[in-house]
């Protein structure tokens, strides 16, 4: 029996960097453009304010995340519930819309994904495998969403 293989990302400029969230590919949602998908996600936690489209209009991924960090803006009530589902629109929209983007996701097979890093225990694996690896997680769910020929994230259903 053949180990499944584990692809390990984390850089946007490294091996599989598209894999981040940081990487510089714009996404299409909510009728708008967003530099990256780290954008999108992270103007979410300010859905229908002002705040929402500063976060969009950010330089740099890194700033769209400082500014979702902030706790200076009042992050939506829901956040929580609703953080994993947002994470899975963009991440599909990203995909979907770069057909270089879904030819390298696709080409991993079976492979297990790992955001591996020590900066999240949440998103990534925690350095030491110990964390939920949930875009990891999320990454291998819209492979197989789009090899079963769907191509949206909605409502909570991929379609």
């Amino acid at each position: 029996m053949t180990e499944k293989k584990t692809i390990n990302f984390y850089l946007a400029n490294g091996e599989y960097g598209c894999f981040s969230n940081f990487s510089r590919d714009p996404v299409y949602l909510k009728d708008k453009r967003w530099p990256t998908s780290e954008h999108y996600f992270q103007a979410q936690k300010f859905a229908g304010t002002e705040h929402e489209e500063a976060v969009r209009m950010a330089s740099k991924p890194m700033e769209a995340a400082n500014m979702g960090r902030e706790r200076t803006r009042p992050l939506r009530p829901d956040w929580e519930a609703v953080k994993d589902d947002i994470m899975r629109e963009a991440v599909m929209a990203k995909f979907v819309q770069h057909e270089k983007l879904t030819s390298i996701l696709l080409g991993t097979g079976d492979a297990e994904l790992v955001e591996h890093t020590a900066n999240d225990r949440y998103w990534a694996d925690g350095g030491d495998g110990s964390g939920l690896n949930m875009l990891g997680k999320i990454l291998m769910e819209v492979r197989e969403a789009i090899q079963q020929g769907k191509s949206k994230y909605e409502n909570g259903h991929f379609i």
